[in-house]
């Protein structure tokens, strides 16, 4: 009874010198359509069409071709089983020993916006996944292969005759986590905007289905302890979020900081520029001219800046990167660079510079946050504000001036980590106050931060106010007026204090509260 290797793929890497060392080794290839052609020209080898082994030709277009019963029949007889083996000699089914499969491109095929439902539906690999289920299940007899980096190891194993039933299994995983993947792209293609039916339409969903393929390994994660890895959407190329234009790999912490940065400039329409440290903006800006948001914002924390990660909302111009000379920064982020930009900021052997690609396409679709046990997930905090929605609740409203101001630090309080105080002057961070226990304390913390330069500041407070004490810190700072969400049981005290103080206060009604 022959060896047989039945041969169906999409992908063709490496396939001609795999399948040349699987005829050396004794093995009769079997193939289908455009892979049997490939055989025959490209790699010279012998090769019988599928349908002279089924006795059933290839129908409907190629849809059908390799289910059939002559396949899956000796795919799925168990060599151990002699009722299994007198099955297929009563039927006069070969079994196959050899399964080489990859399947139709749909991920790359759904990454081109241009794809209608007719080319995705065509881009469904039926026959290959359930060659490849097949195999798998029957791996203590059937050697399964999906991935070309493996021909190699597994041709000059098989040639010697040593391929272990550890070998098959691990090929046999990687072939379900392969098919597993495919359906997983396939689903969630399917599901994009439609409801499932245990389902109303704008809940989160009752499955959830991630898909992300591994884009590269990072040196250790947020300590040197910890392995990392970036992993990517599968339907995104590596190119399609972030190109390093300049400078060493990335690390973890690179990553999340820049990210950071990214997310806050891109919440602003007008110029604006960020200084991130640990997540959080030290230093933020909006001014039509680029050089000037700059020194602005690296004005808001000049000790923090030193070794931060700088983002813009916009291409970065030449008098703005040589404005930059003499602050140390981990990394720069921008939607581009000016060449002349650019070859200054290369001249800094340290510092790593990323362009942002694609950016109006990367808006995350959920938040997700690992718990001990599962995931939390939410929708994410995005999605404009209409100040017309606000209500003044104070006997004095504010200026035009402070109420410019208060957008711009309701915008920012957003990306500080709760208890978030933000102190703004002039669409300028000049203070701030994160992550602690009470919001008093971030009061204080914001104040200090900001010295002299809080006079005239508006506050923004991510979450409403507890207790008045918050107000009276502020109103004894020197800020002049304050947006919160409201919602305390003690709003009115903080009115009151505002009152007494000849503050103006906003509230908004909407909460980003932000571990």
């Amino acid at each position: 009874m022959p060896s047989l290797a039945l041969i169906s793929v999409y992908d063709k890497t490496g396939l001609a010198p795999f399948a040349r060392a699987l005829h050396r080794a004794g093995y009769s290839l079997v193939s289908t359509g455009g892979t049997y052609d490939f055989l025959a020209t490209d790699a010279k080898v012998p090769v019988t069409k599928v349908s002279d082994l089924t006795g059933f030709p290839e129908i409907l277009d190629g849809r059908v071709k390799t289910l059939h019963p002559r396949i899956h029949g000796g795919l799925l007889a168990r060599r151990d089983d002699d009722e299994h083996l007198a099955e297929l000699a009563r039927h006069r089914i070969d079994p196959i020993d050899v399964v080489v499969s990859n399947l139709y491109p749909f991920e790359q095929t759904i990454a081109d916006p241009s794809t209608t439902l007719t080319d995705a539906l065509e881009n469904i690999d039926i026959g290959g996944p359930s060659m490849l289920r097949a195999a798998a299940k029957n791996f203590p007899s059937v050697t399964v292969v999906c991935d070309p980096s493996d021909y190699a190891w597994v041709a000059e194993k098989l040639a010697a005759g040593d391929l272990t039933d550890e070998d098959r299994r691990t090929l046999a995983q990687k072939a379900f986590s392969h098919v597993s993947h495919y359906d997983n792209a396939v689903a969630s293609y399917l599901a994009d905007g439609v409801p499932s039916a245990t389902d109303k339409a704008g809940d989160l969903p009752s499955t959830l289905k991630l898909n992300y393929r591994k884009s590269f390994d990072l040196r250790y994660g947020e300590n040197p302890h910890q392995q990392a890895a970036l992993y990517r959407p599968s339907t995104n190329s590596d190119n399609s979020t972030d190109t390093l234009l300049h400078g060493k790999a990335l690390s973890f912490n690179n990553i999340v900081d820049a990210d950071a940065a990214w997310r806050i400039v891109d919440d602003f329409d007008e110029p604006t520029v960020a200084v991130i440290k640990h997540t959080n903006p030290c230093g933020l800006a909006s001014h039509s001219d680029q050089k000037e948001a700059y020194a602005r914002a690296f004005q808001g924390d000049t000790v923090s800046a030193y070794g931060g990660i700088v983002g813009f909302n916009t291409i970065v111009e030449e008098a703005t990167a040589k404005a930059m000379r003499g602050v140390f920064y981990e990394v720069i982020i921008a939607p581009g660079y000016t060449p002349e930009a650019l070859a200054v900021l290369q001249r800094r052997r340290n510092l790593r510079v990323i362009q942002r690609n694609n950016a109006a396409s990367l808006a995350p679709v959920l938040d997700i946050k690992p718990v001990t046990g599962g995931l939390l997930v939410q929708t994410p905090d995005v999605g404009p504000e209409d100040p017309s929605n606000w209500n003044t609740v104070t006997e004095r409203p504010p200026t035009d001036e402070e109420m410019l101001d208060l957008q711009f630090a309701w915008k920012a309080a957003k990306h500080v980590k709760s208890n978030a105080i933000v102190l703004a002057k002039d669409r300028s961070l000049v203070g701030m106050g994160a992550g602690q226990p009470n919001r008093v304390t971030s009061v204080f913390l914001a104040l200090r931060a900001a010295g002299e330069r809080a006079k005239g500041s508006v506050l923004a407070s991510d979450a409403f106010f507890p207790f008045d004490d918050n107000v009276v810190t502020a109103a004894q700072g020197g800020v002049t007026a304050i947006i919160q969400p409201g919602g305390s049981i003690r709003d009115q005290d903080a009115i009151d204090a505002a009152n007494a103080h000849g503050l103006a206060m906003v509230f908004t009604g909407t909460r980003h509260f932000h571990h």
